[in-house]
């Protein structure tokens, strides 16, 4: 593993991790889930195993000890490994058209939702711990948590891209990389 990619992963878990503390609850203490979009924006800059694993577990970890939700602790992390591991088998599905501006907003979405209703179902039917309908909570929370993550990565990403390509992490990274050898 690379220092420099691990520090620009733990800068996303920790701006994840603010993001996250400072929003506040929408519906029983549920909250759109910013650690989400540092962990989807790391695994498309950096879409290897090892750094999915190591991510994915921060950001279980973090969310878990910032959340509100009850049983959240233990559903988030559960929850995203699971996730990650299904958004980075998305991007590297979608890998040939990675080029397209709406290829990573829309993987976001899909990743969001996907997390919504791994995160839902652990909460609601595993554990218990939360009273509700899974369709009440999936439109008022994982809905607007998906459009709102496929707007942030839309803006975020070509940001940091473009930043990227002016450091030397942005030689790590085959997103940068990849755009590099189109320009």
């Amino acid at each position: 593993m690379n220092t420099r990619v691990l520090v620009m992963l733990s800068l996303l878990a920790g701006i994840g991790a603010v993001l996250h503390t400072v929003i506040p609850g929408v519906v029983l203490g549920m909250k759109p889930d910013m650690m989400l979009a540092m962990l989807f924006l790391g695994i498309l800059l950096f879409p290897k195993p090892s750094y999915v694993l190591l991510l994915s577990l921060v950001t279980g970890l973090i969310s878990g000890l910032t959340t509100a939700v009850p049983g959240g602790q233990i559903a988030n992390v559960i929850e995203k490994p699971i996730t990650a591991f299904a958004f980075l088998g998305l991007v590297l599905i979608a890998k040939p058209l990675a080029r397209h501006k709406v290829t990573q907003p829309i993987l976001a979405g899909l990743g969001t939702i996907i997390s919504g209703t791994i995160f839902l179902t652990i909460v609601l039917y595993v554990l218990g711990m939360l009273e509700g309908s899974f369709a009440a909570l999936f439109f008022a929370v994982v809905l607007p948590t998906a459009a709102f993550n496929l707007l942030f990565i839309g803006l975020v990403y070509p940001i940091v891209t473009t930043i990227m390509k002016r450091t030397t992490i942005g030689s790590l990274s085959p997103a940068v990389s990849a755009k590099e050898s189109r320009a």
